[in-house]
């Protein structure tokens, strides 16, 4: 049974930062193509970044040069260290497991972020 169990969503002010993880069970890890999703209020789901095994990561332009993505397939687990959050940022948060030669995809149960003084 495949599992993606994040962690790390919470509520935070403007500037400043939060790490999200998402732990992979079920899975080889190291197949997959690892990203973060999120959905706003009102507002279809978007990519937020995405890292495959070797290390090349794709990010969305809102989040370029603030938010880093990172996995350590030692532990089979997928980070988005989030930095000078804004009120935008606000959204549920979710760990994406792909397999594009599959098409395969699994996904995590959501975690909240609220940007907010």
């Amino acid at each position: 049974q495949v599992q993606l169990v994040e962690s790390g969503g919470g509520l935070v002010q403007p500037g400043g930062s939060l790490r999200l993880s998402c732990a992979a069970s079920g899975i080889i890890f190291s197949n997959f193509r690892m990203g973060w999703y999120r959905q706003a209020p009102g507002k279809q789901r978007e990519l937020v970044a995405t890292i495959i095994n070797g290390g090349s990561t794709n990010y969305a332009d809102s989040v370029k040069g603030r938010f880093t993505i990172s996995r350590d397939n030692a532990k089979n687990t997928v980070y988005l260290q989030m930095n000078s959050l804004k009120p935008e940022d606000t959204a549920v948060y979710w760990c994406n497991a792909e397999r594009l030669i599959f098409k395969t995809s699994y996904w995590g149960q959501g975690t909240q972020v609220t940007v907010s003084s």
